[in-house]
């Protein structure tokens, strides 16, 4: 039974033969360059995209990518402080008690402001006062460091719409000012979000060719030219037999797996899964396990126990198992073992479904996401999922298999059938980009790696230069996404403030996305950023870090630096 899990088709009526034995990717290992210039491709007033331009290497070194991750918590995780453990366990408490203070006294005293959470002419509230608590007292405190409307391009800068609040945080007011800041907030890795330059000179002959949209689902008349040759492009692009665009990148996890799996099914999910894999997970109406993240130990712990076991009561096999990874999670900016999920994969027979939707474009020399970056053929995943809203500066999704796969899921997919054909302006915008990353823009044809390489050289500064200050990061070496610890809930929007001030924008990330002591801010590097982007963001974080207290391996940094001296 362990070995003939796969023996049920993906889905009703059609087998997915296993992958044969594809040649090995022409390239190995990770690109890395010497440091870039300063110099500009699009020239130092492109506030939108800024340098891209990288130094001619002197030397190309290769690297060999590991074949497995640790599976053990990184370093900094395990040397957590143990006062700063202490502190944000006790403030959390005393933000609950707090809480739940002023909602006693609140309701005997202004009871006016307690109308929605209290019974009304017999109608219930629609979120009671205990599911409502940590927003109108938590989130409420930090408000104004979220939806920060801008007014600008969100590039490499962008321009904040100035706002005052008189009413802590319950409403807002425009001054009808704008502050130009740098911008670590934004998924633009790639760099494409531009109002200028060829991409949106595509766009706008695209718009003036088919119009803006085609009014109907892709299998009624919403099927456009534009639609199947961008499809086409994904397809080689991902090196995959063919593939499927869908208008919605959320919806392309929660619409699309409902049709892959169903009664009967188990799906075995990293405990750190995006929200929209969960909710597609629970609509499926498969049975859900979850293992620890990371860790293809306890991930192997459950396909052994599962196969064993069997459905719960029945004990029959199951009609199909699905493993369920992202490439690189995006609150951890860590990649996933993908070696030794394929190793599984062809040991116990299940199906692979990776995330792709921070890796793809902004992993692999290639850009081609985590199966780039590790050498492997993606033939050897059943299911490889992305966006097109980080790289790519657009919207929406697509799914990437076997041509019985994707002819399936056209046909059987909430997605494709009830939901609008992906609109022109996006098309023309994911084809446009993904032909300059692939060099077949004739015009551009060395802009498209430029940007690739940009992105690695600046995602691995920026890390090396936080760590050098002290602080305490998570993720892996050459994500582009870098997350560091705050830790105690009053030091989330003091930092996001403190940042604000020197004109620098940044997303702090809290409980219940984060574990409750693991509040951290989370940068988003972007090839856009220049260097000298790169060392002011860094020269005012180590002044915020002393002002708050955050470099936790400042002790350890200046041990070592004596060693050396």
């Amino acid at each position: 039974m362990g070995k003939g899990q796969r023996s049920q088709p993906m889905y009703s009526n059609e087998i997915i033969e296993a992958p044969q034995d594809a040649g090995k990717l022409a390239s190995s290992g990770v690109f890395q360059t010497v440091p870039a210039s300063s110099s500009s491709l699009l020239g130092h007033n492109d506030i939108e995209y800024g340098s891209v331009a990288v130094s001619a290497p002197a030397e190309t070194k290769v690297q060999t990518a590991p074949k497995e991750l640790p599976h053990e918590k990184p370093h900094e995780v395990q040397d957590i402080p143990f006062f700063t453990l202490m502190t944000t366990y006790m403030s959390f408490l005393l933000l609950v008690v707090l809480a739940h203070f002023e909602d006693f006294f609140g309701k005997i005293f202004m009871p006016k402001q307690y109308v929605q959470v209290r019974v009304q002419n017999g109608y219930a509230p629609m979120v009671s006062d205990f599911e409502s608590m940590w927003s109108r007292h938590v989130y409420a405190r930090m408000r104004d460091c979220f939806n920060r409307p801008i007014g600008s391009v969100a590039g490499g800068h962008v321009d904040l719409i100035d706002r005052v609040t008189h009413d802590y945080n319950k409403s807002f007011q425009f001054t009808g000012k704008l502050q130009n800041v740098l911008n670590l907030a934004s998924y633009n890795y790639l760099g494409f979000a531009q109002s200028e330059g060829p991409c949106a000179d595509k766009v706008e002959e695209a718009m003036r060719e088919h119009g803006i949209a085609q009014a109907s689902s892709r299998i009624e008349t919403g099927c456009s030219k534009l639609l199947v040759e961008t499809e086409e492009m994904v397809a080689r692009f991902m090196g995959t037999e063919a593939a499927i665009i869908v208008s919605m990148g959320y919806a392309t996890n929660s619409l699309t797996m409902p049709s892959l799996v169903s009664k009967g099914c188990l799906i075995i999910s990293d405990e750190l899964n995006h929200s929209s894999l969960i909710a597609g997970s629970r609509l499926s109406g498969a049975v859900i396990r979850v293992f620890r993240h990371n860790d293809t130990r306890d991930l192997e712990k459950q396909l052994r126990r599962s196969i064993s076991q069997g459905q719960p009561r029945t004990h029959r096999p199951w009609k199909k198992i699905m493993v369920v990874v992202e490439g690189l999670y995006s609150m951890e900016g860590e990649f996933c073992n993908l070696h030794k999920l394929i190793e599984m994969r062809n040991k116990y027979k299940f199906y692979l479904f990776v995330d792709e939707a921070h890796s793809i474009g902004a992993l692999g020399k290639r850009g081609r996401g985590i199966c780039d970056h590790f050498n492997v053929d993606p033939r050897e995943i059943d299911i490889l999922m992305g966006t097109f809203t980080k790289s790519f500066g657009a919207a929406g999704g697509y799914i990437a298999g076997s041509k019985a796969l994707i002819d399936h899921l056209r046909v059987n997919s909430y997605a494709a059938v009830y939901s609008e054909a992906m609109s022109v302006p996006v098309l023309a915008q994911v084809s446009s980009s993904m032909r300059m990353i692939m060099g077949e823009d004739r015009e551009h044809a060395l802009e498209g790696q430029q940007r690739l390489d940009q992105l690695a050289l600046n995602s691995k500064y920026f890390a090396k230069g936080l760590k050098k200050l002290g602080f305490m990061i998570l993720g892996d070496p050459g994500s582009p996404i870098v997350p560091l610890l705050l830790f105690n809930p009053a030091k989330m929007p003091a930092f996001s403030r403190e940042c604000l001030k020197r004109n620098i924008a940044v997303v702090v990330v809290s409980y219940p996305a984060t574990p409750i002591i693991a509040g951290r801010v989370r940068f988003c590097i972007s090839a856009s950023h220049t260097r000298e982007d790169l060392d002011y963001a860094l020269e005012q974080i180590s002044d915020i870090g002393d002002l708050l207290m955050l470099k936790f391996h400042k002790d350890v940094i200046n041990q070592d630096t004596k060693k050396l001296k």
